[in-house]
């Protein structure tokens, strides 16, 4: 059955010696095997539409759980702000990892909507880190490990909100503080805005430096410790961004 399915490519192998096996992060069906025949050849129409982030809508003789044939590619976004950015690609890359890899742990459709909106807006120029930090507050529900962030996780007040505690898996009031470091009211309101923005209506997004970077550190260190995720493209990112 011939279907034409959303997505983009997140890696590609040889086949033979003309031929190549995609896998295509698609809006109907998760992550999809297709065989294209030829794409390696100079002369095929398919090799510059079946190369890794390819984004566009994929006609093919669709077999759930086997591979299916690639007929044609129509791209709907070059994605080429960010092809031509190393710094960007390590972002993609990451982000891709990640998606895919809660994809694996949670069938669930809007993952692949939050991500695909997420690199769109990264595509359209908006500040890859706040926009990673973004997914990956919004993927934690996704893999049962989000953070409370209406009301201290202690005793569930909603006022005098002084930290976000990793230990207890969200914020902290001013009485039921002990010794968890005190932070600075715009990362709490930050965090917060993060998590329930939807990604669709950012069209300009400034943060402060120092906010930015500790709400990064803290989703890095609650990542490590709560998610049992391990990313090579996160090692590959951080070395970039040094």
């Amino acid at each position: 059955m011939i279907e034409a399915i959303e997505g983009i490519v997140i890696s590609e192998v040889p086949y033979g010696e003309t031929s190549k096996i995609i896998n295509v992060f698609s809006k109907e069906h998760g992550i999809v095997g297709v065989m294209c025949k030829g794409a390696k050849s100079m002369k095929s129409r398919l090799r510059a539409v079946t190369t890794k982030f390819t984004f566009g809508i994929f006609n093919v003789y669709y077999k759930k759980d086997k591979l299916s044939t690639l007929i044609s590619v129509d791209i709907t976004d070059n994605l080429s702000n960010i092809k031509q950015d190393i710094l960007l690609m390590g972002y993609i890359n990451y982000l891709t990892e990640l998606a895919t890899q809660v994809y694996k742990q949670n069938e669930d459709k809007e993952i692949y909507s939050l991500y695909i909106k997420t690199i769109l807006k990264m595509e359209n120029q908006l500040d890859p880190a706040i926009m990673t930090n973004i997914l990956e507050l919004k993927l934690l529900d996704f893999l049962g490990v989000n953070l409370e962030l209406n009301k201290c996780v202690k005793c569930g007040n909603k006022d005098n909100i002084v930290t976000i505690d990793p230990e207890q898996g969200g914020y902290i009031c001013s009485k039921c503080r002990t010794t968890e470091e005190i932070l600075d009211c715009k990362v709490i309101k930050m965090m917060r805005m993060y998590y329930y923005v939807e990604i669709d209506s950012i069209s300009k997004i400034a943060v402060n430096y120092d906010v930015s970077h500790k709400i990064d550190l803290l989703l890095n260190n609650y990542y490590d410790r709560y998610t049992g995720l391990y990313l090579y493209s996160k090692k590959f990112l951080d070395n970039i961004k040094k």
